[in-house]
């Protein structure tokens, strides 16, 4: 007899569950899982989750909070139960990412050159030319392959009805990925024979993928091109992911004091002596990359690392400047971008989106605060937020200075619910918000996405916000082959 009392969960109102469509009406992608789990007793599952726990420790697979009273790194909270995405789903899914990456690649090209879409009147100049991560100094800089976007993760929610809506694009130095990946080792160890009996697709091709895509572009015919991962070093929230994706491409991972400029080229200190670069992957964001032309006060980057570029004799992964291309008031106009450089609708939607810095919708939002969500166009992590519907009347007046301050640096949502997925609790199964990350990674021979991604856990009951900066986690994202 099972321990697990599936009679214990229940939908949240107005909200897709990924589970049930009705509370006694499971989808057919669960079946096997929840077959699976009613052989298990409630002790064998707090065993497999305790197991999770000791591996995620054993492995080191940490996170930074900056501001935690309980200490700087922590355990990277995991759910043992996976979210399912059916293969319908993923197809489309696939097609909606690549069609978006696609107009957005066009989009960085076009505005570090003709700026075809600014004199069209798509979108207004002043928002490019006020976002603070439109970079002068990339204008009729050659990137290689016209490839502005090689890695991004672009989160995806779900409303009330499933229908997909992409919450933002990430297309500077997205993270997240090697949870993806440690995510699926650990799913290994907790349920060996249910992920072949589900028909699971793999993961673990991303490394390849990028290794092999990070070797094509490499400005040198050479027969084995110099690959370096450049990290803040340590103290960076994601060094754990910038020390996984080094190791399983096997790759060099290096700090800005390990680079030197010479000659407009990038080499790498070495016990031999300097080794030429080719294709730098940076984690360090534009501003700091070198202190010559961005923050003269940075040393996470290398004195001439611009020039270089420049000058064609390095590639930078991502491109730079890539910010102005998901900085929030420009995703508001992604549709377009689809509509202009592609002549297609969008497959995938866009969250409605109000700009502050116009005069009307900042009013409509004022008004209708409670049933928003604002947030700052260049924030990330979940920091500087205001959930309209859980907030005070002193937070929202307060918020609504900050914004009166700066509102070119804002954007408002309508609260959407987000989908819920089955999390292990307590010892039963209860609902928590969900959203998902898909990796895709664009090179030379186009765009290749793994199946699956990174599916964010609000674990706190109630909450929206998934970031594990907010008290977030994560769980494993299965996508059936049939």
């Amino acid at each position: 007899m099972s321990e697990i009392d599936l009679s214990k969960y229940q939908n949240i109102s107005n909200t897709w569950d990924e589970m049930y469509i009705s509370n006694d009406n499971l989808r057919e992608q669960y079946h096997k899982i929840i077959t699976y789990l009613q052989k298990e007793s409630a002790n064998d599952l707090n065993k497999k989750e305790e197991l999770a726990k000791r591996l995620f420790m054993s492995q080191g697979i940490t996170f930074t909070v900056y501001d935690s009273g309980e200490g700087i790194e922590k355990i990277f909270p995991f759910d043992i139960i996976p979210r399912v995405i059916t293969s319908p789903e993923w197809s489309f899914i696939e097609k909606g990412i690549k069609q978006r990456l696609k107009a957005l690649n066009l989009f960085l090209k076009d505005v570090y050159s003709t700026q075809f879409i600014i004199k069209d009147k798509v979108i207004p100049a002043s928002l490019i030319y006020s976002c603070p991560h439109f970079l002068r100094e990339m204008y009729n800089l050659n990137v290689p392959h016209d490839i502005y976007i090689h890695i991004a993760g672009i989160d995806l929610i779900r409303d009330y009805d499933g229908t997909f809506y992409v919450l933002e694009d990430n297309l500077r130095t997205p993270s997240g990925v090697s949870y993806m990946l440690e995510n699926r080792e650990i799913t290994k160890r907790l349920f060996p024979d249910l992920i072949p009996q589900c028909k699971v697709r793999s993961v673990t091709e991303y490394p390849n993928i990028l290794y092999k895509n990070l070797l094509a572009l490499s400005p040198r015919a050479v027969s084995n091109p110099t690959i370096v991962l450049l990290s803040p070093g340590m103290y960076n929230s994601a060094y754990y992911e910038h020390t996984t994706l080094a190791r399983l491409m096997g790759v060099e991972l290096v700090e800005g004091r390990d680079l030197v400029i010479s000659d407009q080229k990038v080499f790498m200190k070495t016990t031999t002596g300097l080794q030429q670069v080719d294709v730098i992957y940076r984690r360090v964001d534009d501003d700091f990359l070198d202190p010559l032309v961005f923050n003269p006060q940075s040393v996470l980057g290398v004195a001439g690392l611009m020039s270089a570029y420049r000058k064609g004799n390095v590639a930078i992964i991502n491109a730079v400047g890539n910010g102005v291309a998901d900085d929030k008031a420009v995703y508001k106009y992604v549709p377009e971008m689809i509509r202009y450089y592609l002549n297609e609708e969008p497959l995938l939607k866009n969250v409605p989106t109000y700009s502050l810095g116009n005069a009307d919708e900042k009013e409509y939002v004022f008004e209708n605060i409670n049933k928003m969500v604002i947030k700052k166009t260049n924030g990330s992590g979940g920091y500087g937020m205001l959930m309209g519907h859980a907030a005070d009347q002193r937070e929202i007046d307060d918020y609504k200075i900050e914004v009166l301050k700066d509102p070119r640096n804002f954007i408002a949502q309508p609260t959407i619910s987000l989908s819920t997925a089955p999390c292990y609790m307590d010892g039963v199964l209860q609902p928590r918000r969900v959203d998902l990350r898909p990796f895709a990674l664009c090179g030379p021979d186009g765009i290749s996405i793994v199946p699956g991604g990174l599916t964010r856990v609000a674990l706190k009951e109630g909450s929206l916000v998934v970031n594990s900066s907010q008290g977030g986690g994560s769980k494993d994202t299965w996508v059936l082959s049939s």
